[in-house]
C-alpha cells in the first residue's frame, strides 16, 4: 500500500523568498493522509543520507568509513526497535492505520524494499569505493587465501592460541535441538559429512569478544594477546580466519560449506511496570531478556544454497521476507574499528574546544559568582563540556554547598559527572539522582551507576512508572552570605551529561541562578523524588505536563502577530519532527503565511511545499562531521523574540510519554547570538545540508556559481579556533 502522493506541489523557492498567504484557498483537512510521511520511512531515508556520507569524497576516507559503520549500527537498531514494533502489531493482528494511512503489513512492505536498496548500495559503495581507496593508502582487508606464508603462519597462530579456544561449535542433529542464536551475533553455518558419508549440520559463534579484524602485519606483543592494531594496515575478518581452520573443531570431518549468517532479535525492552514492585530488578531482567526476542532480520551472504538457508528459516521461525542478502562482510558495523588506525591524514582534522569568554574573562572568580552575574550558554562541541564536569566537581567540595541534584540519562562509562557525584557523597553532600535505567541500550551502564551511587549513600531514584526522564537538568544548592542566603545554581541541557558523547553531539547548556527557573527546577525535583503533582510551571515548558499546550500556544501567537505585523517567523531545530497535532500548528500557520524554517536531523513527517498548506515551510537536514542533537526553537513574536532550549524534540513520545524540559533564554544578548551566530549558520549551509521535497526525499542544496561554499559545523569550528586565538593572544 503506497502513501497517497499530494496533488499539488510548489514549486522550489529561494532561501530568502517572501511568505506567501493563502487566504484565497479553500479550506484544506489537516489530517489527510497525504499530508503526512510514514515515520519509518522518514527514518530510512536518514540513514540514506548517513550513507551519502559515507560515499562522499570530500570526507576523509576514514571518516567515510566510520559513516558506513554508523550506517550499520543504526540499522541494527532500526530492527531491533522500530521494525520489531510492526512486526508485533502485525502478529497481534493490527490493521490501524497511522497518521500517514499506512498500516502496519504495508509499512512492513516498504520498509523491506527500502533496506534492500540501501544494503546493496552500502555494500557497493564499500566494495566499488573505499575498499579500492584504502588499498591505495596501503590498508587493506585481505581474503585468507591471498595472504603471504608467513602472514598465514602469524595468523593460524593467533587463531590456535586466542580464537580456538573461546569457540564453541554446537551440533543439530536428533539428539540435540537447534542451538540458540543470540542478538546481533555473527554465525557461521557449516554443512559436514562425516566418515559414514552422512551430512551435518553446525553451527559456530563468531566470538564479539574478540577484534572482528585480525592484523596480518603486525606481531602481537606477547603470546595469546591481542595484536596492536593501531599501527596495522593489512587485516582478515575474524569469521575467514575462523573458517579457515574449521578442520580443528571438526578433526575427522570433511567441511563441504561454511556460510556466515547475521541475527537480528527484537530488543525493544518490555517493561511491565504496574506488576514491577522493583523497577531496577525489572530493568535487569528486561535486558537479560533482550537476547532472547524474536528473529526480526536474519542477513546472508549472495552465495548461501537455498538448503542451507531453509534450515535456518525453519528453526529461527521466518520466512523469506525476513532474510536479507548482502555481497560482503556481514555487520558492517565492525568496520568501525579502522577508525583507531594511526592515519592522521585520512581522518578530521582534532579541534579543541574554546572556553565561553564569560569563564576566560573571568579569570580565577569563583564559577558559582561567574553564573550569579550572567547567564552562560555553551554550545559543544565547539564550546568545552569541561565547565559542566568543572560545576559538578567544585560544588562536591564547595563547604557552603548543601545539596545536588540531578538527572542521568546516558552517562557512558568512566564517567567524570558520575565521579563528581560520588566525590560530593564522600564531603558530606545531599545527593539525589534519578537514573533513567529505561534509557535504551544504555541501562546496563545505568544499573552499574545507579548500584555504585546508592553504595555510598546517594539518593537514587529509578525513574518514574509510565514515565521514562530524559529531561537533562542539574542543581546545586548552595548557602551563601554567611549564611544569610541560600541560591540554586541551575544547568540545563539538550544533552546527555556524557564527556565522550559532547564531543560528538552538538548540544546547547545553560548555566543560571535565575530564581525564577531555580523554582521551577525543584518544583520539577520534588515531581521526579516525591509525590508531588504539580500542574504547572512559571517558565519550564515540561512533558507530560505543560509543554504541548503552551508550545502549541506560541504558534498560535505567531500566527495572530503575523495577520498583524505579517513578520511572522519560527526556526525550530531539532532531531525530529513526527507529531501530528504540532505538524498541523505548523501547516495552520504557514496557512496564514508565516515563515517556518525547520531544521529536522532525522525523521519528518511533515510534507513541506504542498499548496495551500506548506508552501512558506522549508525542512533541512544537516548530516555532518558531529551529530546533530540540539533543540533550539525560535518564535520572533512581533519582535519581542524568543528562543527555548531543552531536551525535547516534537514526537509523541517527547511530548506525551517522556519527562523533558524546555528552558527559555531569557538574556537578550544570548537570544541574538543563538540567533545570528547559530541558527543563522545552519540555516546558510549549503555543503552539508539537504532540502526535503514534498514527497519525502532529499536534494543536496545547489552552491550557485559565486556563491560561498559554507559547511556550518566547519564555520562553527573556525569560530572557536579564533575564539581560542583570542583568547590567548
Amino acid at each position: 500500500m503506497a502513501t497517497k502522493q499530494p496533488a499539488r506541489t510548489s514549486k522550489s523557492r529561494a532561501r530568502k523568498a517572501a511568505p506567501k498567504p493563502v487566504d484565497t484557498v479553500p479550506e484544506v483537512n489537516l489530517s489527510d493522509p497525504a499530508l503526512y510521511i510514514n515515520r519509518e520511512l522518514s527514518l530510512l531515508a536518514f540513514q540514506r543520507r548517513v550513507l551519502e556520507e559515507a560515499a562522499d569524497e570530500r570526507n576523509p576516507l576514514l571518516e567515510r568509513v566510520k559513516f558506513l559503520a554508523i550506517l550499520g549500527s543504526n540499522l541494527d537498531e532500526f530492527f531491533m526497535v522500530r521494525v520489531a514494533g510492526l512486526v508485533a502489531q502485525v502478529d497481534a493482528g493490527a490493521v490501524e492505520t497511522g497518521p500517514d494511512g499506512m498500516s502496519p503489513t504495508a509499512q512492513l512492505a516498504a520498509i523491506r524494499r527500502q533496506v534492500k536498496h540501501i544494503l546493496d548500495e552500502s555494500h557497493s559503495c564499500l566494495a566499488d569505493q573505499l575498499l579500492p581507496a584504502l588499498a591505495e593508502h596501503g590498508i587493506l582487508i585481505h581474503e585468507y587465501a591471498e595472504l603471504t606464508e608467513r602472514q598465514l603462519a602469524e595468523v593460524d597462530r593467533y587463531f590456535a592460541e586466542t580464537i580456538f579456544p573461546v569457540l564453541t561449535p554446537l551440533a543439530f542433529d536428533p539428539s540435540r535441538p537447534f542451538p540458540h542464536i543470540s542478538n546481533l551475533s555473527l554465525n557461521l553455518a557449516v554443512l559436514i559429512r562425516d566418515h559414514e558419508g552422512e551430512k551435518k549440520f553446525a553451527r559456530v559463534k563468531v566470538p564479539d569478544t574478540l577484534p572482528q579484524l585480525i592484523p596480518v602485519d603486525a606481531q602481537p606483543r606477547h603470546r595469546s594477546k591481542s595484536f596492536n592494531h593501531q599501527h596495522a594496515s593489512k587485516f582478515i575478518f575474524i569469521e575467514k580466519l575462523i573458517a579457515a581452520n574449521l578442520s580443528r573443531l571438526f578433526p575427522g570431518m570433511e567441511i563441504l560449506e561454511v556460510h556466515p549468517f547475521h541475527v537480528t532479535r527484537d530488543a525493544d525492552l518490555e517493561i511491565k511496570e504496574l506488576e514491577a514492585e522493583d523497577l531496577l530488578e525489572t530493568i535487569e531482567e528486561g535486558v537479560r531478556q533482550r537476547k532472547f526476542g524474536d528473529v526480526i532480520r536474519v542477513m546472508v551472504d549472495t552465495g548461501m544454497p537455498p538448503h542451507i538457508l531453509e534450515i535456518l528459516m525453519s528453526n529461527l521461525e521466518i520466512d523469506s521476507s525476513d532474510v536479507y542478502r548482502v555481497s560482503g562482510p556481514l555487520g558492517l558495523k565492525r568496520l568501525m574499528m579502522l577508525g583507531g588506525l594511526d592515519c592522521p591524514d585520512l581522518k578530521e582534522a582534532p579541534f579543541v574546544p574554546a572556553l565561553p569568554a564569560a569563564i576566560v574573562q573571568a579569570e580565577d572568580e569563583d564559577l558559582f559568582s561567574i553564573i550569579r552575574k550572567q547567564d552562560i550558554v555553551l554550545h559543544h562541541p565547539f564550546e568545552s563540556f569541561q565547565p559542566v564536569v568543572d560545576f559538578l566537581r567544585k560544588a562536591a567540595v564547595d563547604p557552603n554547598v548543601l545539596a545536588i541534584k540531578t538527572v542521568l540519562y546516558r552517562v557512558g562509562r568512566n564517567s567524570p559527572v558520575v565521579e563528581a557525584l560520588l566525590e560530593a557523597v564522600e564531603y558530606g553532600k545531599q545527593v539525589a539522582v534519578l537514573v533513567e535505567l529505561k534509557a535504551r541500550f544504555d541501562e546496563e551502564s545505568n544499573i552499574e551507576w545507579a548500584r555504585t551511587l546508592e553504595k555510598v549513600g546517594a539518593h537514587v531514584v529509578y525513574g518514574l512508572v509510565g514515565l521514562k526522564c530524559h529531561c537533562k537538568v542539574a542543581m546545586v544548592v548552595r548557602q551563601e552570605d554567611d549564611g544569610r542566603t541560600m541560591r540554586r545554581y541551575i544547568h540545563f541541557s539538550s544533552g546527555n551529561y556524557n564527556a565522550f558523547t559532547a564531543h560528538l553531539y552538538t548540544d546547547v547548556g545553560m548555566f543560571t541562578a535565575d530564581e525564577t527557573l531555580a523554582d521551577d527546577v525543584t518544583d520539577l525535583f520534588n515531581v521526579l523524588t516525591g509525590y508531588s503533582r504539580k500542574t504547572d510551571y512559571k517558565d519550564l515548558l515540561v512533558s507530560p505536563v505543560n509543554l504541548r499546550a503552551r508550545f502549541e500556544a506560541m504558534i498560535e501567537r505567531e500566527i495572530e502577530h503575523h495577520k498583524a505585523s505579517k513578520n511572522g517567523r519560527l526556526i525550530f531545530k531539532m532531531n525530529s519532527l513526527t507529531d501530528p497535532p504540532m505538524v498541523r500548528a505548523l501547516y495552520r500557520a504557514s496557512q496564514a503565511g508565516v515563515q517556518v524554517e525547520l531544521l529536522v536531523r532525522g525523521n519528518c513527517v511533515l510534507r513541506p511545499g504542498v499548496l495551500g498548506v506548506s508552501e512558506n515551510i522549508n525542512v533541512t537536514s544537516i548530516v555532518g562531521r558531529f551529530l546533530e542533537h540540539s533543540r533550539l526553537y525560535y518564535f520572533h513574536n512581533g519582535g519581542d523574540e524568543q528562543i527555548y532550549s531543552g531536551s525535547a524534540d516534537l514526537a509523541p513520545r517527547n511530548l506525551s510519554h517522556r519527562v523533558e524540559v524546555l528552558y527559555p533564554i531569557k538574556n537578550r544578548k544570548i537570544v541574538q547570538r543563538l540567533k545570528n551566530e547559530v541558527l543563522a549558520i545552519y540555516q546558510n549551509d549549503n555543503a552539508k545540508a539537504r532540502r526535503m521535497n514534498s514527497d519525502g526525499t532529499y536534494t543536496h542544496l545547489k552552491i550557485i556559481n559565486g556563491t560561498k561554499r559554507v559547511s556550518s559545523q566547519e564555520a562553527l569550528l573556525k569560530k572557536s579556533r579564533d575564539q581560542i586565538q583570542q583568547q590567548n593572544d
